[in-house]
Protein backbone atom coordinates (compact mmCIF):
# COMPACT_ATOMS: atom_id res chain seq x y z
CA UNK A 1 0.00 0.00 0.00
CA UNK A 2 1.12 3.47 -0.42
CA UNK A 3 0.06 6.26 0.56
CA UNK A 4 -0.01 9.55 -0.85
CA UNK A 5 -0.16 13.57 0.22
CA UNK A 6 -2.81 14.77 -2.97
CA UNK A 7 -1.73 18.62 -2.51
CA UNK A 8 1.77 17.97 -2.94
CA UNK A 9 1.93 14.06 -5.14
CA UNK A 10 4.54 13.34 -2.11
CA UNK A 11 4.66 9.63 -0.52
CA UNK A 12 4.10 9.57 2.93
CA UNK A 13 4.16 6.13 3.35
CA UNK A 14 4.13 2.71 2.01
CA UNK A 15 3.48 -0.76 3.56
CA UNK A 16 4.40 -3.81 2.20
CA UNK A 17 1.74 -6.87 3.11
CA UNK A 18 1.45 -10.66 1.81
CA UNK A 19 0.25 -11.89 -1.16
CA UNK A 20 -2.32 -9.55 -3.77
CA UNK A 21 -3.85 -6.79 -2.58
CA UNK A 22 -7.62 -6.20 -4.17
CA UNK A 23 -8.94 -3.58 -2.75
CA UNK A 24 -8.42 -0.38 -0.20
CA UNK A 25 -10.68 2.11 1.37
CA UNK A 26 -9.90 4.64 4.12
CA UNK A 27 -12.25 5.51 6.78
CA UNK A 28 -14.75 8.01 7.15
CA UNK A 29 -12.60 10.11 10.41
CA UNK A 30 -9.23 9.66 8.43
CA UNK A 31 -6.91 7.34 11.03
CA UNK A 32 -7.73 3.95 10.01
CA UNK A 33 -6.84 2.34 6.19
CA UNK A 34 -8.08 -1.20 5.08
CA UNK A 35 -6.90 -3.26 2.29
CA UNK A 36 -7.71 -6.61 1.37
CA UNK A 37 -5.59 -9.79 0.38
CA UNK A 38 -5.07 -12.49 -1.67
CA UNK A 39 -5.30 -15.70 -1.40
CA UNK A 40 -5.22 -15.26 2.22
CA UNK A 41 -8.86 -14.30 1.64
CA UNK A 42 -8.47 -11.62 4.75
CA UNK A 43 -8.12 -7.68 5.10
CA UNK A 44 -5.35 -6.00 7.34
CA UNK A 45 -6.42 -2.99 9.08
CA UNK A 46 -3.43 -0.10 9.21
CA UNK A 47 -3.22 3.15 11.21
CA UNK A 48 -3.49 6.08 8.04
CA UNK A 49 -0.94 8.44 9.87
CA UNK A 50 2.06 5.70 9.84
CA UNK A 51 0.92 2.50 7.91
CA UNK A 52 1.72 0.52 10.95
CA UNK A 53 -0.62 -2.66 11.16
CA UNK A 54 -3.27 -2.63 13.49
CA UNK A 55 -4.98 -5.65 13.20
CA UNK A 56 -4.87 -8.60 10.89
CA UNK A 57 -7.65 -10.93 9.69
CA UNK A 58 -7.53 -13.80 7.49
CA UNK A 59 -9.88 -16.61 5.95
CA UNK A 60 -13.30 -14.03 6.09
CA UNK A 61 -14.22 -15.36 2.64
CA UNK A 62 -13.66 -19.07 0.60
CA UNK A 63 -12.61 -16.94 -2.47
CA UNK A 64 -10.80 -13.67 -3.70
CA UNK A 65 -11.87 -10.57 -1.62
CA UNK A 66 -12.90 -8.09 -4.01
CA UNK A 67 -14.32 -4.74 -2.30
CA UNK A 68 -13.28 -3.80 1.61
CA UNK A 69 -15.23 -0.46 2.57
CA UNK A 70 -15.22 1.16 5.90
CA UNK A 71 -19.31 1.82 6.92
CA UNK A 72 -19.62 5.89 7.25
CA UNK A 73 -18.99 5.48 11.00
CA UNK A 74 -15.87 4.26 10.74
CA UNK A 75 -17.06 0.81 12.96
CA UNK A 76 -17.32 -1.85 10.62
CA UNK A 77 -15.47 -3.17 7.61
CA UNK A 78 -17.43 -4.55 4.81
CA UNK A 79 -16.52 -7.36 2.30
CA UNK A 80 -17.63 -8.32 -1.01
CA UNK A 81 -15.99 -12.01 -2.37
CA UNK A 82 -16.33 -14.30 -5.42
CA UNK A 83 -17.52 -16.57 -3.61
CA UNK A 84 -20.86 -14.52 -3.53
CA UNK A 85 -21.37 -13.72 0.16
CA UNK A 86 -21.08 -10.54 1.97
CA UNK A 87 -19.48 -10.13 5.66
CA UNK A 88 -19.36 -7.27 8.34
CA UNK A 89 -16.63 -6.81 10.55
CA UNK A 90 -16.71 -5.32 13.81
CA UNK A 91 -13.56 -3.61 14.95
CA UNK A 92 -13.74 -3.40 18.35
CA UNK A 93 -13.97 -7.37 18.64
CA UNK A 94 -12.59 -8.17 15.21
CA UNK A 95 -15.45 -10.97 14.95
CA UNK A 96 -17.70 -11.16 11.98
CA UNK A 97 -21.23 -9.77 12.99
CA UNK A 98 -23.37 -9.87 9.96
CA UNK A 99 -23.13 -12.88 6.87
CA UNK A 100 -24.99 -12.37 4.03
CA UNK A 101 -25.48 -15.22 1.48
CA UNK A 102 -26.24 -12.96 -1.59
CA UNK A 103 -28.09 -15.57 -3.52
CA UNK A 104 -26.07 -14.02 -6.54
CA UNK A 105 -25.79 -15.93 -9.27
CA UNK A 106 -22.35 -14.88 -10.01
CA UNK A 107 -19.16 -13.07 -8.53
CA UNK A 108 -19.67 -10.03 -6.29
CA UNK A 109 -17.75 -7.07 -7.84
CA UNK A 110 -18.32 -4.09 -5.71
CA UNK A 111 -20.59 -2.80 -2.70
CA UNK A 112 -21.49 0.72 -1.11
CA UNK A 113 -23.28 2.13 1.96
CA UNK A 114 -25.61 5.34 2.07
CA UNK A 115 -24.38 7.72 3.94
CA UNK A 116 -26.35 6.92 6.99
CA UNK A 117 -24.94 3.29 7.31
CA UNK A 118 -28.44 1.71 6.73
CA UNK A 119 -28.17 0.07 3.22
CA UNK A 120 -25.74 -2.11 1.36
CA UNK A 121 -25.90 -2.39 -1.89
CA UNK A 122 -24.35 -5.27 -3.87
CA UNK A 123 -22.82 -5.02 -7.47
CA UNK A 124 -22.48 -8.48 -9.54
CA UNK A 125 -21.23 -10.89 -12.66
CA UNK A 126 -25.02 -11.93 -13.10
CA UNK A 127 -26.09 -8.72 -14.25
CA UNK A 128 -27.72 -7.38 -11.06
CA UNK A 129 -27.78 -4.93 -8.32
CA UNK A 130 -29.34 -6.20 -4.66
CA UNK A 131 -30.20 -4.07 -1.72
CA UNK A 132 -29.84 -4.32 1.64
CA UNK A 133 -31.24 -3.20 4.98
CA UNK A 134 -28.76 -3.47 7.91
CA UNK A 135 -31.10 -1.64 10.02
CA UNK A 136 -34.17 -3.82 9.95
CA UNK A 137 -32.41 -6.90 8.82
CA UNK A 138 -35.20 -8.04 7.18
CA UNK A 139 -32.97 -9.73 4.21
CA UNK A 140 -32.64 -12.50 6.93
CA UNK A 141 -36.01 -13.69 5.65
CA UNK A 142 -36.55 -12.04 2.55
CA UNK A 143 -33.21 -11.94 0.89
CA UNK A 144 -32.05 -8.62 -0.92
CA UNK A 145 -34.16 -6.69 -3.06
CA UNK A 146 -33.19 -7.01 -6.72
CA UNK A 147 -32.85 -3.43 -8.92
CA UNK A 148 -35.10 -4.48 -11.90
CA UNK A 149 -34.39 -3.89 -15.66
CA UNK A 150 -30.49 -3.78 -14.64
CA UNK A 151 -28.03 -3.74 -16.74
CA UNK A 152 -27.10 -6.42 -20.17
CA UNK A 153 -23.98 -7.27 -19.52
CA UNK A 154 -21.98 -8.28 -15.51
CA UNK A 155 -21.87 -5.15 -13.07
CA UNK A 156 -18.43 -3.46 -12.51
CA UNK A 157 -19.30 -0.92 -10.15
CA UNK A 158 -21.68 1.25 -7.71
CA UNK A 159 -21.93 3.84 -5.74
CA UNK A 160 -24.20 5.92 -3.71
CA UNK A 161 -25.21 9.99 -3.68
CA UNK A 162 -24.24 11.37 -0.70
CA UNK A 163 -27.88 11.66 -0.17
CA UNK A 164 -28.67 8.18 -1.24
CA UNK A 165 -32.15 9.39 -3.03
CA UNK A 166 -29.23 8.22 -6.72
CA UNK A 167 -27.54 4.91 -7.27
CA UNK A 168 -24.94 5.03 -10.12
CA UNK A 169 -23.31 1.79 -11.79
CA UNK A 170 -21.15 0.59 -14.25
CA UNK A 171 -21.15 -2.35 -16.50
CA UNK A 172 -19.13 -4.79 -18.75
CA UNK A 173 -22.37 -3.35 -21.18
CA UNK A 174 -20.13 -0.42 -21.54
CA UNK A 175 -22.77 1.80 -19.98
CA UNK A 176 -23.07 3.98 -17.17
CA UNK A 177 -26.61 3.59 -15.23
CA UNK A 178 -28.61 5.74 -12.62
CA UNK A 179 -31.15 4.85 -10.65
CA UNK A 180 -33.80 6.24 -8.73
CA UNK A 181 -33.79 5.02 -5.01
CA UNK A 182 -37.66 5.81 -4.72
CA UNK A 183 -38.66 4.03 -7.50
CA UNK A 184 -35.85 1.25 -7.57
CA UNK A 185 -35.54 1.70 -11.28
CA UNK A 186 -33.28 3.32 -13.58
CA UNK A 187 -33.88 6.99 -14.84
CA UNK A 188 -30.72 7.60 -17.16
CA UNK A 189 -28.68 5.35 -18.90
CA UNK A 190 -25.11 7.30 -20.18
CA UNK A 191 -23.56 5.71 -23.51
CA UNK A 192 -20.04 6.24 -24.96
CA UNK A 193 -17.49 4.19 -23.68
CA UNK A 194 -16.00 1.43 -26.10
CA UNK A 195 -14.71 -1.33 -23.81
CA UNK A 196 -16.13 -2.25 -19.96
CA UNK A 197 -16.58 0.24 -17.48
CA UNK A 198 -14.34 -0.30 -14.32
CA UNK A 199 -15.88 2.36 -11.79
CA UNK A 200 -17.90 5.02 -11.11
CA UNK A 201 -18.12 7.91 -8.78
CA UNK A 202 -20.74 10.52 -7.86
CA UNK A 203 -19.88 14.22 -6.55
CA UNK A 204 -21.22 15.42 -3.22
CA UNK A 205 -23.18 17.39 -5.24
CA UNK A 206 -24.50 15.30 -7.32
CA UNK A 207 -23.99 17.34 -10.80
CA UNK A 208 -20.92 15.12 -11.77
CA UNK A 209 -20.65 11.73 -12.44
CA UNK A 210 -16.94 10.48 -13.06
CA UNK A 211 -16.29 7.02 -14.82
CA UNK A 212 -13.24 5.26 -15.93
CA UNK A 213 -13.36 2.51 -18.44
CA UNK A 214 -10.78 -0.03 -19.95
CA UNK A 215 -11.40 1.78 -23.69
CA UNK A 216 -8.80 3.62 -21.75
CA UNK A 217 -10.84 6.84 -20.90
CA UNK A 218 -11.50 8.82 -18.16
CA UNK A 219 -15.10 10.58 -18.65
CA UNK A 220 -17.15 13.18 -16.75
CA UNK A 221 -20.93 14.01 -16.76
CA UNK A 222 -22.61 16.40 -16.17
CA UNK A 223 -26.11 15.14 -14.51
CA UNK A 224 -27.01 17.98 -12.93
CA UNK A 225 -29.33 18.76 -15.88
CA UNK A 226 -30.12 15.32 -17.04
CA UNK A 227 -31.60 16.86 -20.73
CA UNK A 228 -28.29 17.98 -21.65
CA UNK A 229 -26.51 14.58 -21.02
CA UNK A 230 -24.09 13.03 -22.74
CA UNK A 231 -21.61 16.29 -22.48
CA UNK A 232 -18.75 14.02 -22.19
CA UNK A 233 -14.77 15.10 -22.00
CA UNK A 234 -12.28 12.49 -22.42
CA UNK A 235 -9.08 12.29 -20.96
CA UNK A 236 -6.52 10.11 -21.51
CA UNK A 237 -4.13 7.64 -19.36
CA UNK A 238 -1.13 9.19 -21.22
CA UNK A 239 0.20 12.20 -20.17
CA UNK A 240 -1.17 15.56 -21.79
CA UNK A 241 -3.76 18.46 -21.18
CA UNK A 242 -6.50 20.34 -23.36
CA UNK A 243 -8.63 19.43 -25.80
CA UNK A 244 -9.22 20.38 -29.82
CA UNK A 245 -12.96 21.11 -30.77
CA UNK A 246 -13.33 19.55 -34.16
CA UNK A 247 -16.39 19.21 -36.35
CA UNK A 248 -18.50 15.72 -36.59
CA UNK A 249 -18.38 14.85 -40.36
CA UNK A 250 -21.99 13.76 -40.09
CA UNK A 251 -24.21 16.46 -38.51
CA UNK A 252 -21.79 18.70 -38.41
CA UNK A 253 -21.69 19.97 -35.18
CA UNK A 254 -18.42 20.77 -32.80
CA UNK A 255 -17.31 18.26 -29.81
CA UNK A 256 -14.32 18.05 -27.82
CA UNK A 257 -11.82 15.50 -28.95
CA UNK A 258 -8.48 15.17 -26.10
CA UNK A 259 -5.01 16.71 -27.74
CA UNK A 260 -4.08 13.09 -28.24
CA UNK A 261 -6.93 11.64 -30.04
CA UNK A 262 -6.66 12.57 -34.29
CA UNK A 263 -9.51 13.57 -36.40
CA UNK A 264 -8.36 10.52 -38.40
CA UNK A 265 -9.51 8.19 -35.68
CA UNK A 266 -12.51 10.20 -34.46
CA UNK A 267 -14.81 12.32 -37.09
CA UNK A 268 -17.61 11.93 -35.36
CA UNK A 269 -19.47 13.46 -31.97
CA UNK A 270 -20.52 10.72 -29.26
CA UNK A 271 -24.35 11.20 -30.59
CA UNK A 272 -23.64 10.43 -34.24
CA UNK A 273 -21.27 7.37 -32.94
CA UNK A 274 -23.83 6.03 -30.61
CA UNK A 275 -26.48 5.98 -33.66
CA UNK A 276 -24.38 2.93 -34.96
CA UNK A 277 -22.54 1.65 -32.21
CA UNK A 278 -20.14 -1.34 -32.83
CA UNK A 279 -20.84 -5.21 -32.80
CA UNK A 280 -17.87 -5.63 -30.54
CA UNK A 281 -19.45 -6.83 -27.25
CA UNK A 282 -17.09 -7.08 -24.51
CA UNK A 283 -17.27 -10.01 -21.98
CA UNK A 284 -16.59 -10.15 -18.21
CA UNK A 285 -13.65 -12.36 -16.71
CA UNK A 286 -13.68 -15.84 -15.95
CA UNK A 287 -15.21 -16.51 -12.95
CA UNK A 288 -12.59 -17.91 -10.46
Amino acid sequence: MVCWDVETGQTLWTSRQNGLLTSCSVSADGRLVVCASDPQNGVNVSDAASGQTLHHVSGQHRSTITRCRFDPQSQRVVTASADRSVKLLDLLTLKTTVTIDSNHGNVISDCCFTNDGRFLCTASWDKTLKLWDLQTGAFRSHGGTTLQRGHEGSVSSCCFSTDANLLVSGSYDRTVALWDMSTLCQSLILKGHTDWVTDVSISADRKLLCSASKDGTVRLWNIENMEEIPGVMEKRRTEGTGVHILKCEECGKPFPVSRLQTSELLTQCVFCRLRSPSRYRPQPPPVM
